[in-house]
């Protein structure tokens, strides 16, 4: 598991908005002081807004701005990363290899592969948006375990 702080940004009935800071490779390599790239990281201060699937039986209320902990498993980023530009790409590749008549064809063919595969994805995930097995979860400091808010 991937454990993360993040602040309460806004509260749903069914989920909560976290928003975490995100860290970048430079915070742990030896070049820092001499590197351009890690005084833009640090400048940028980037973040990334989480949506945190709350169960229906969970009675614990959450203000906005209120710290908290989630964990999110590694298998999900991984596959998730996967999904998100293999899908896109193999349907560009079979685009081109679909309409491999002349140039304007296969540059057609790639980016109608290209958008298939982008609305593929894009309407796998609205699918399983409330899926518990695939979104972030609260993890419980006390008893040194995940919640899931699903």
């Amino acid at each position: 598991m991937i454990l993360e702080t993040a602040t309460v940004t806004s509260v749903e009935s069914d989920a909560l908005w976290v928003e975490a800071v995100q860290k970048s490779a430079c915070e742990t390599c030896s070049a820092q002081k001499g590197c351009g790239t890690a005084v833009l990281s640090k400048l940028s201060g980037r973040t990334n807004r989480i949506r945190v699937v709350r169960q229906q039986s969970q009675n614990q209320s959450y203000q906005v701005g209120q710290q908290v902990t989630i964990a999110i498993p590694e298998d999900v980023v991984v596959l998730g990363s996967l999904g998100a530009y293999m899908v896109p790409l193999l349907g560009s590749l079979v685009g081109l290899w679909l309409m491999d008549s002349s140039d304007l064809s296969s540059v057609i063919g790639a980016c109608l592969g290209l958008g298939l595969g982008g609305w593929t994805v894009s309407r796998y995930n609205r699918k399983l948006r409330n899926d518990p097995r695939i979104n972030p979860v609260l993890f419980d400091e006390n008893h040194q375990q995940s919640v899931s808010f699903s």
